[in-house]
């Protein structure tokens, strides 16, 4: 439990966590000159038991980068497994400190992109708005909505879905992008390399049947990063530690400004993006 005294310590120094601006300024009392902050921190937590290993401001390479410098030489080495986000700027890091360390990345976040694969006009636009969402609530599916090997939609939103696909869908955009989405889960899901490696000729097959920008930059993506999804097959390391401690943070900086939670805008949280490490 979190004291006046700390609680008074996170309201100055963590991030404000429902800030929509990207960098605030402030103006410091005693010198009444402007001071830029940053809102976003990385926080390094250790993959096995989840503990906080460090808190760096920013997002960038920079900060990830010197955090690994100040650390022991020794430490560094023993290093066997990064789990992060789909980021450049932790990659980046990671490779210039930790280069001998298997990366992973984030099942989660990748899933997340591929919500995003919605077509931006024409008839699949007006199922977004008919279906009562935008497009990541579609693409996601109604709850319990599930995909099979075949490409055909299981589970208590069978028909409900359908109903918009053959309604609503009539340039077939919008269930060649769900099931781009939906290849990709299976992907991610698989347990051995050769799976995974046939999982993606399906996926590449799919893209090209889509046509879509949106699915043709998401392939791109997966190609990019496709080393680091090899190693979340075969490690299962994943950032899920990191996003419970998220939560944490959260909770004590609302509390510590007597904010409650806003659980209604949930998505425009200035979320801490951080690796975990193993």
């Amino acid at each position: 439990m979190a004291g006046p005294a700390g609680l008074d310590y996170a309201a100055l120094t963590l991030p404000d966590v429902d800030a929509l601006a990207p960098v605030r300024f402030f103006r410091d009392p005693a010198t009444k000159a402007w001071k830029r902050f940053e809102p976003w921190m990385s926080t390094i937590v250790d993959l096995d038991t989840g503990q906080v290993l460090g808190i760096v401001d920013g997002r960038d390479s920079e900060g990830v980068g010197d955090w690994l410098f100040a650390r022991p030489l020794q430490w560094r080495l023993g290093v066997q497994v990064v789990a992060i986000d789909p980021s450049a700027a932790f990659r980046k890091a990671l490779r210039m400190w930790l280069p001998r360390t298997a990366v992973s990345v984030d099942a989660f976040h990748l899933v997340k992109l591929a919500t995003t694969c919605s077509p931006k006009s024409g008839n699949a636009s007006r199922s977004r708005s008919m279906a009562g969402g935008d497009a990541p609530s579609i693409l996601s599916g109604p709850t319990g909505a599930c995909c099979c090997a075949a490409g055909t939609p299981l589970g208590p939103g069978t028909d409900r879905l359908n109903t918009v696909f053959a309604t609503d869908d009539a340039t077939g955009k919008l269930q060649a992008a769900w099931l781009v989405k939906e290849q990709l889960r299976t992907l991610l899901a698989t347990g051995s390399l050769a799976d995974a490696a046939a999982a993606k000729d399906r996926l590449q097959v799919l893209v090209e049947q889509a046509a879509q920008p949106e699915t043709n930059r998401l392939w791109r993506t997966i190609c990019r990063w496709w080393k680091e999804i090899e190693v979340l097959i075969v490690t299962g390391a994943t950032t899920a530690k990191v996003e419970a401690n998220n939560t944490a943070i959260k909770h004590i900086k609302r509390k510590s400004v007597n904010r409650p939670s806003m659980t209604g805008h949930a998505t425009n949280f200035q979320k801490p993006r951080m690796p975990s490490w193993r």
